[in-house]
């Protein structure tokens, strides 16, 4: 099916632009294919916060129900969250209701299977074939049942990494961490908080109003953290945390009020884990290199997924891995939730903290010095097999990794290029030992690809 630029239907699930593309019939029909595809049994739902989530919620709600679903409504809570419940209820199955990083006018849904993971590569493809031939499951209004609220959810969630994790332990001097949190008015606006004063640290809040209106850019990337970071200087706060709207995604601001970028979220999680518990790390092509050196200090393996949850859980449960995740701030701790979640990110950061004494600087500064670059290329989904071919050919000299787009390795770093799986672009990424080399291999790689695009353009038009 050629996409169309306000859809997106693929492995990863749907999403669109509501009012436009997103519209309730599809979404009735979506789930209707994935009530028929998991069949009767449970169905745990929740949704961020977005203006447009509880029409979304009801049309999930018609089409579940009239497959012959039951129901289990946990309402606004992280993607974690309902990834959590779905093994805890013992669900067939869930659905999230989130556009996670996309525009407040996007929203859409992520299928997860029974083990709380988001469908694999087989499984998503068998719910698209169903949702395409439209053959779906239904059932008589006897046979259909009220939908379950569940309550405690939230809770629930809290509760679950404080019983792996503790409360952190006090600080020389009694003096408890100062910490400040920006939820985006997302997922994590209630749930976020309640988790850190429940850990003990003393606590300073931005953006948890859970209005989805969205008071800065969604994604906990440096440039929307304006606010964090003034933040944490004005109040003196040890750390500031930054979520994404459906709180799975966790960015660090320093204590001198500096976003350090969430590549090395993963990477200082890992640290405190491997020191407790020492085995694999599973992360994504795309993660920075500096795990591995973390990896290395505490002599343990790592291994490379493809981008995407789905496929570093999958390597994860392949490899036994104690941690894994991905370098956009996503931490996956299968002890408490085999699922990228910021919450569990924040208690493992915290604990770091308090065990080692170090701020999040001096931490950072026993890391190899590396430099990292992420750029987009607006490109048409039928366009970037091209683009893919030309990289491989004109970077052919060095090692590669085409695994998932194409990954070269070259004496000064490493770069890759892909297609996104979530928006109409091609995404580039390059990693050095600063911020020249880094800048000169992604500017190297962005010219080439967009000579090609133009070309191609000039032969389509003329």
């Amino acid at each position: 099916m050629r996409a169309i630029p306000t859809l997106k239907i693929s492995i990863s699930g749907v999403r669109g632009v509501v009012g436009q593309s997103l519209t309730p019939t599809l979404l009735v029909r979506f789930a209707q294919a994935f009530g028929t595809y998991m069949g009767p049994g449970g169905i745990v739902i929740g949704r961020d916060t977005r203006t447009s989530g509880e029409m979304v919620r009801q049309a999930v709600v018609a089409g579940l129900l009239s497959s012959g679903c039951r129901v289990i409504d946990l309402d606004i809570c992280p993607v974690p969250t309902v990834q959590l419940l779905v093994r805890e209820r013992r669900a067939r199955g869930g659905i999230a209701i989130t556009a996670s990083h996309n525009p407040a006018e996007w929203n859409a849904l992520k299928f997860i299977n029974a083990a709380g993971l988001f469908l694999a590569d087989a499984q998503a493809r068998q719910l698209l074939d169903i949702y395409h031939q439209g053959e779906y499951r239904k059932v008589s209004g006897a046979e259909m049942r009220a939908v379950e609220p569940s309550v405690g959810a939230l809770d629930r969630h809290v509760k679950v990494i404080l019983d792996k994790l503790g409360e952190l332990p006090t600080l020389p001097g009694a003096r408890k961490l100062r910490v400040a949190v920006d939820s985006c008015n997302g997922a994590g606006s209630i749930v976020a908080p309640r988790l850190l004063e429940a850990l003990g640290v003393e606590l300073i809040t931005l953006n948890v109003k859970p209005d989805g209106l969205f008071p800065r850019g969604a994604e906990p990337v440096p440039e929307n953290l304006g606010a964090l970071c003034a933040a944490v200087r004005e109040h003196g706060c040890d750390v500031g945390f930054a979520q994404d709207m459906d709180a799975d995604r966790l960015a660090i601001v320093s204590e001198h009020g500096e976003a350090i970028g969430e590549e090395y979220t993963l990477v200082l999680a890992a640290r405190y884990v491997l020191g407790h518990e020492p085995g694999p790390v599973v992360a994504n092509l795309s993660t920075t290199n500096a795990l591995d050196a973390v990896a290395a200090g505490f002599g343990c393996p790592v291994y490379r997924s493809k981008i995407g949850e789905a496929n570093v859980t999958a390597e994860m449960v392949r490899y036994r891995a104690v941690i894994g995740g991905e370098g956009n701030g996503g931490v996956i701790y299968p002890r408490i939730n085999i699922a990228r979640d910021s919450l569990v990110g924040m208690a493992l950061v915290l604990h770091l903290l308090t065990e080692t004494g170090h701020t999040i600087s001096e931490l950072m500064a026993q890391l190899p010095r590396s430099y990292m670059l992420k750029e987009k290329i607006v490109c048409r989904s039928d366009r970037i097999r091209t683009v893919l071919q030309l990289v491989r050919s004109q970077y052919a000299q060095w090692p590669m990794d085409l695994r998932d787009g194409v990954k070269v390795t070259t004496p000064d770093g490493w770069f890759l290029v892909r297609g996104s799986n979530t928006e109409p672009i091609i995404r580039l990424v390059a990693e050095a030992e600063d911020e020249e080399r880094a800048r000169s291999l992604i500017e190297d790689v962005r010219l080439r690809v967009g000579a090609c695009l133009d070309a191609e353009s000039a032969l389509s038009s003329g």
